[in-house]
């Protein structure tokens, strides 16, 4: 059997089906999978993003993914997080599920990237930040392949409380976002991309970034 052109891969939490249908309206061959040998053998991979950052790492790591999903990306597979599936590359996060207590608060993430995933606070702001927001693209970004025809400050779709902190290192990030703070909203080192907002449901915008994602893996 021929290995799969992307793997969504299913933790049991994400925004499965409108990732699927995105991709497979521009024409990409998808396969939604919690098998990690599937996840392993894809020749590219798209973490999507619904639940805690607990809940998901807890789940793919006892399940498999985790170590599937770190080979693959060591050995050169395009991958693409998405909002919770971005967060869960760095180092650690703050979002509890209640499910367990952790002596100094924080959730080991997968460790891919270094940094550290935090609660957005605002006293003016609602949080959760859900919406239309602008991405503002660093140099990093400018050069980032996965937004080739993407606007500067161009409109895309957020649903989120938690961000990336600003110990994340400056020269991975390729947008910022405005709200309650300047948070990294995408982010790009070799295989890796990841964005804090929802391409597949972004519109014309996370068409084309999703379209770009494709590119990258068909080389």
């Amino acid at each position: 059997m021929a290995s799969p052109e992307i793997v969504i891969v299913d933790y049991h939490k994400g925004n499965l089906l409108s990732v699927a249908r995105s991709l497979s309206g521009i024409g990409g061959g998808v396969e939604i999978s919690d098998d990690p040998g599937t996840i392993a053998s894809a020749a590219g991979i798209i973490c999507p993003g619904v639940g805690s950052f607990e809940d998901a790492t807890t789940y793919m790591r006892t399940s498999g993914e985790a170590d599937a999903i770190v080979r693959a990306i060591q050995s050169g597979i395009p991958f693409l997080g998405i909002c919770l599936g971005m967060q869960i590359l760095f180092e650690r996060g703050h979002e509890h599920s209640g499910s367990r207590t952790w002596g100094d608060g924080w959730i080991p993430g997968l460790g891919v990237l270094k940094g550290s995933v935090t609660k957005l606070e605002s006293k003016r702001l609602k949080v959760p930040h859900v919406g239309w927001d602008q991405v503002h693209f660093t140099e990093q970004g400018r050069m980032c392949p996965l937004f080739v025809d993407v606007a500067e400050g161009a409109n895309v779709y957020f649903t989120h409380s938690y961000a990336l902190a600003d110990d994340v290192d400056s020269q991975v990030v390729c947008s910022y976002t405005h709200y309650t703070r300047s948070f990294p909203s995408s982010v790009w080192s070799d295989n890796v991309f990841g964005v804090q907002f929802h391409p597949e449901k972004s519109s014309a915008t996370g068409l084309t970034v999703m379209s770009n994602f494709l590119h990258i893996v068909r080389g």
